[in-house]
């Protein structure tokens, strides 16, 4: 079973900032690593662990 909760984050002024770098690097992993998968035709994450 999966549990799903939705917060709210409210960080100060310093957090904020690194928050936002924070989730611009993850993204940009993301897409790398979307892009791998895309580029080899790898569907499914198990796989994709062999060409990261």
């Amino acid at each position: 079973m999966k549990v799903v909760v939705q917060v709210k984050l409210m960080p100060q002024a310093e957090q904020a900032g690194a928050l936002s770098v924070t989730l611009r690097t993850v993204n940009e992993a993301a897409n790398w690593v979307s892009a791998v998968a895309f580029e080899r035709g790898v569907p499914r994450e198990y796989e994709l662990r062999k060409h990261t």
